[in-house]
């Protein structure tokens, strides 16, 4: 085929060029949005008598039909014909003719394409917000189930000290919250109308863009049309919160991985949500956990790729831009189909109360409340680190536990020990005594878990 715009070159375009300019195979997902925007322009083109008001109704009609056409199926994307706009576009023309020809009219692709990547991302944003609420009533949910279950909390993957199991899935409430004010922020620096800036320096017709962001819901038109063509600070935004969001998810996943082991035994997920082997027939793998987990180091690169793509680039438009998509695209949908997938498993996740229990009773875990125990009856909290250190050391040495100690044993070690100490050390007293706001006392964790409700079926964002 020939050069698609204009009358400027005579020869063909090499088939490689074609093959490797071509972006429909990707960018052919933004036609809804393509469409809707080029309905309000030509509404406009319209209105402001820039074209015959019967042409702007015959563009409208045709693009309405078109759309008809994709939402159904029907419409052929030609990847000759490189973009989106440029498919669309010719089908109007063959549709109804030379009226088709003016819809372009005081547009560029540049400010177009960032039209429909806005329109696009809005919708995403909204979807992407709806999928963080429904994955925190996963957890929420499955935190007022088990309200009094206990379990070791770690640092450095050693036992350090009990905690509700609701009080550890709260925490990823939290981080998930943090992520959809992260997409309800962004929301307001995608809200800015780019049409009407052109190819970059604006158009001369006397084009209403107040108008056009009306009807498309936009809060305000952008500023600067040099800025508006070459921005993709948006699109770099949406990828760094998904891959913060999805740092969270795979967090949670490494630990259903650990839970799930013979050697920790806390939990067992669905078979819905596992696998098996295809030559140990014992074996029942947590393969969502790790897909999600893997899945995660893909949305690291698309970030990495869009923030490379841009390190580089003077102003304004250049071709490099058409690859901000494809990373774009896939951060959206991996994110959104690893929200989606874990909501689902949450509740196919069988919580073994009992083996955390008993896994929350070892490793010594009552040591700081030992020493607590001896700063409430007086000593310096560095004097009592001590004494409960040299206890456990004892401890190691006869092959006991803390709990085990009669009150001799504890006076061996300090005079300010009392007969109750061995009652302060049970998993529960231990839990209940953390009663600060943020603690992890049941009083705590259930007044959490009622302000969590609260205000995940609230407002969005």
């Amino acid at each position: 085929m020939g050069k698609l715009w204009g009358g400027r070159f005579e020869g063909q375009t090499d088939a490689l060029v074609e093959a490797l300019g071509e972006s429909v195979s990707f960018d052919a997902r933004l036609a809804p949005w393509d469409i809707r925007g080029s309905i309000a322009h030509a509404q406009m083109l319209g209105a402001c008598g820039i074209i015959p008001k019967g042409d702007a109704k015959k563009i409208v009609g045709g693009l309405r039909a078109i759309a008809e056409e994709i939402a159904t199926d029907r419409f052929v994307f030609d990847p000759a014909l490189e973009d989106v706009h440029t498919n669309i576009e010719a089908a109007l023309v063959e549709r109804i003719g030379d009226a088709g020809k003016r819809l372009h009219t005081g547009r560029s692709r540049n400010d177009q394409i960032a039209l429909d990547v806005r329109l696009w991302m809005r919708d995403q944003l909204e979807a992407v917000g709806e999928q963080l609420r429904g994955l925190q009533r996963a957890f929420v949910d499955m935190a007022e189930a088990h309200i009094e279950v206990i379990l070791p909390g770690c640092t450095h993957l050693q036992h350090a000290q009990p905690v509700l199991l609701a009080h550890h899935l709260l925490a990823y409430v939290e981080m998930l919250g943090r992520d959809r004010k992260r997409f309800a922020e962004l929301h307001r620096r995608v809200d800015v109308l780019p049409l009407g800036s052109a190819a970059l320096a604006g158009t001369p017709y006397a084009i209403d863009r107040k108008m056009v962001a009306r009807e498309l819901g936009f809060a305000r038109v952008s500023e600067n049309s040099m800025d508006a063509v070459a921005d993709r600070d948006h699109l770099i935004e949406f990828c760094a919160h998904a891959a913060i969001c999805m740092m969270h998810l795979s967090r949670w996943c490494e630990e259903l991985v650990l839970w799930s082991t013979p050697e920790y035994g806390f939990i067992e997920i669905g078979d819905a949500f596992t696998t098996g082997s295809s030559i140990m027939p014992q074996k029942k793998n947590p393969d969502v956990a790790e897909l999600v987990r893997g899945k995660t180091g893909r949305v690291y690169g698309d970030l990495v790729a869009l923030l490379t793509i841009m390190k580089g680039l003077p102003l304004t438009y250049n071709r490099d831009l058409q690859e901000d998509k494809e990373p774009l695209f896939d951060a959206s949908d991996t994110l959104q189909l690893s929200l989606a997938v874990l909501a689902r498993m949450t509740p196919a996740i069988t919580v073994h109360a009992d083996r955390m229990l008993e896994a929350a009773q070892e490793g010594f875990m009552e040591a700081t409340d030992v020493a607590d125990y001896l700063v409430e009856k007086g000593a310096p909290f560095r004097e009592a680190h001590e004494t409960a250190g040299r206890l456990v050391r004892y401890c190691i040495k006869h092959g006991k536990r803390l709990p085990e100690l009669c009150p001799k044993e504890f006076q061996s070690f300090s005079s300010l020990f009392q007969p109750d100490v061995a009652q302060a050390l049970t998993p529960h007293g231990l839990v209940s005594r953390r009663k600060q706001v943020g603690g992890t006392s049941p009083v705590r964790v259930r007044a959490a878990l009622r302000k969590a409700r609260r205000a995940i079926d609230g407002a969005a964002g």
